[in-house]
């Protein structure tokens, strides 16, 4: 056996090791490689001076040739100091100590430079195994080398050796710089993924994820770069189709929000005719929807653009009673659910004809849905039209059915809420008078409009009557609430001014005494008001107000100005008060207009604002020739459309 001086001799690093895996002996090689002089290297355990990544390898080596007492090969990488990590190919041998008995363990690279690839065979188990592919470019050469891996990436790739330039020309074009600064920054420390997107032959684009890292072969022997390869298509695929299926169920529950809330916020069976025909066949993937609402015993119908109308002609005003898919759906407040022409005449077999009736079964099926609520009779159905073959999932069925009991709910209210709107206008309609058909000398106009909701009777009120010594008394007046109670107590304030007016004509003391009345009776509802008393022969006016909104003046080149009326606080509060009043004349070329609050007043629109809108467009109505019924049209359109939520009431007066 050679002398251990022998053993440590040539060029390539190498070590003699106890067999525990402390140094006894290196060379200067191994001194380079593992980083450090001879004196800090003696006496430590090998695998100690190995990086983290190859200790466990290197450990390993040096326990299989000493206890096995045979040899041991295993590609390992120095740390590369200077450059690249060296890939090596280490060989352990037992020795016998030439100074002595004890056994030895001589590490040392074997030149594999005529071999290259067996430094490569760990590297490619490795990244078979990560199911990856790896290959190696030569800068020099400027060619890629396949070298395997998973063969699913390796199939990506049928050549063993191909061209840089080849390559390029298969990565899509907003991803060619991507690879070449991959190549160019490639470092001695793996970098990071990067994406790419690769179309092969005969096959379709690729998702591809790489990353790359310099190496050196051998301790003498060539630096190249190494690059795995992960193909991402098939987990892309699988990412675009559950963000596609997220996207949609987003969707879908953005879109089931939004019909339920239009459902809940519908105003009139208007609205919810268009919530229901523009929403259901989108919602719930079919061709066509028809609605039926219950009328006196019948059905009118209405349907979208899948279904014509001239399709269910039979089914309107077809009554409750009839033995057929649809009244009895509404009648029993049961879902039906008909999936073929077979189905529907076994069940219906004297029904009326059915909405496509003669292609039933062919081509369609059909789901009806009553639009009830618990503990009602339903006041109507909704149909849809779906292809043959359908059948609704539970899901779905369940979902039909709660936006069904939604659309019967907003029905009911909408229709109860109808009957009170026409109740509380025939009420207010009696307690408003009507206006003496001719006052001589003036023109009148009034007009009033209950709230937007229509909840209740309002408080609002007008009047205009002819006094004992030829005037006219005018009075606009809002007694506080929306309920019976507030009409009662403004239908109590306008009986008292006319009585009082008959005998104290003057504004201020008509307040003063239905003042002292309201206090006295205790009433539970305060008003406010404003009264004026015209002599239609001069123009002259007399006002006082209880606390109203003052009155506003358009003159005929279609300015106004607003008259704040002296007077003092709303009626039936304070005892003892004393109402004033003023004198101004109403000349020809000018109109005067009263109003409630509700005209001047909303959640968006300021007093200030309110008066100014509506003297603008009286004096507009007046510079235009409008009469005093055209002016008090406009003004309360234009309450109504912006704003309104409070009763609204108009009085317009001009000279004659």
């Amino acid at each position: 056996m050679d002398a251990s001086d022998d053993l440590l001799r040539g060029p390539e690093p190498a070590a003699l090791l106890t067999l525990d895996g402390a140094i006894r002996g290196l060379n200067a090689a191994m001194n380079t490689a593992l980083g450090g002089p001879a004196e800090q290297c003696l006496g430590r355990y090998f695998g100690d001076l190995w990086p983290a990544s190859q200790r466990m390898s290197a450990d390993s080596l040096v326990l299989h040739a000493a206890r096995a007492r045979a040899v041991a090969m295993q590609v390992l990488e120095f740390p590369g100091r200077a450059g690249a990590p060296v890939a090596s190919l280490i060989e352990a041998r037992p020795v016998e100590d030439p100074t002595g008995d004890e056994q030895l363990v001589w590490v040392h690279e074997l030149d594999a430079r005529n071999d290259l690839a067996s430094l490569l065979i760990p590297f490619r188990m490795a990244t078979a195994a990560a199911d990856l592919g790896l290959w190696m470019y030569s800068p020099q050469g400027r060619r890629l080398e396949w070298l395997g891996g998973a063969p699913a990436v390796a199939a990506l790739f049928p050549e063993p050796s191909v061209s840089l330039t080849r390559v390029i020309s298969a990565v899509h074009p907003d991803d060619r710089e991507t690879l070449r600064q991959l190549l160019r920054s490639a470092s001695t420390q793996q970098s990071p993924w990067v994406r790419l997107r690769y179309l092969p032959q005969h096959e379709g684009w690729h998702q591809l994820a790489a990353q790359t890292r310099r190496i050196q072969l051998g301790h003498d022997g060539p630096e190249r770069i190494f690059g795995v390869i992960r193909d991402d298509t098939k987990q892309e695929n699988r990412k675009k189709r559950a963000q596609a299926a997220l996207a949609a169920e987003r969707q879908r529950a953005k879109d089931i929000a939004d019909f339920s809330s239009a459902l809940i916020t519908a105003a009139s069976e208007q609205e919810l005719q268009q919530v229901a025909l523009t929403r259901l066949a989108a919602t719930f993937g079919a061709s066509g929807a028809l609605l039926a609402f219950v009328d006196e015993g019948r059905l009118r119908v209405s349907t979208d653009g899948g279904i014509a109308m001239w399709e269910v002609a039979a089914l309107h005003g077809l009554p409750l009673n009839h033995p057929s898919a649809l009244p009895e759906a509404i009648r029993t407040g049961k879902p039906q659910f008909i999936p073929d022409r077979k189905d529907y005449e076994h069940r219906w077999p004297h029904g009326a004809e059915f909405p496509r009736v003669g292609r039933l079964g062919s081509d369609y099926a059909v789901s009806i849905t009553p639009l009830s609520e618990t503990g009602n009779q339903p006041l109507g159905a909704w149909l849809v039209l779906y292809g043959s073959g359908y059948r609704p999932s539970l899901d779905q069925q369940t979902l039909m059915g709660t936006l069904a009991d939604l659309a019967g709910q907003a029905l009911r209210r909408i229709r109860l809420q109808q009957a009170r709107v026409e109740l509380a206008t025939a009420v207010q309609k009696t307690m408003l008078p009507t206006l003496p058909e001719h006052m001589a000398g003036l023109e009148v106009a009034a007009r009033y409009r209950p709230s937007r909701d229509g909840l209740d009777i309002g408080g609002d009120w007008y009047d205009a009557f002819m006094l004992p010594d030829g005037a006219v008394a005018l009075e606009i007046g809002d007694a506080q609430g929306h309920d019976v109670d507030a009409a009662v107590a403004m239908g109590q304030v306008r009986a008292s001014m006319r009585t009082i007016a008959a005998h104290e004509p003057d504004p201020a003391t008509v307040l003063t005494r239905t003042n002292e009345l309201l206090v006295t009776m205790d009433a539970a509802r305060f008003a406010s008001c404003t009264m004026l008393h015209i002599d239609p022969h001069d123009g002259q006016v007399t006002g006082a107000s209880a606390g109203h909104v003052p009155v506003l003046c358009a003159h005929k080149d279609g300015s106004h100005s607003i008259h704040e009326l002296p007077g003092g606080p709303v009626l039936g509060v304070m005892p003892d008060t004393e109402y004033r009043e003023e004198t101004f004349t109403l000349y020809r070329d000018r109109a005067l207009i009263m109003v409630t609050d509700g005209v001047v007043e909303g959640p968006g629109l300021t007093l200030e604002a309110g008066l100014e809108r509506a003297g603008t467009l009286a004096g507009g109505a007046l510079h235009d020739g409008l009469t005093a019924e055209e002016t008090a049209d406009r003004i309360l359109d234009a309450a109504v459309a912006v704003d309104h939520l409070d009763d609204v009431a108009v009085l317009v007066i001009r000279r004659t």
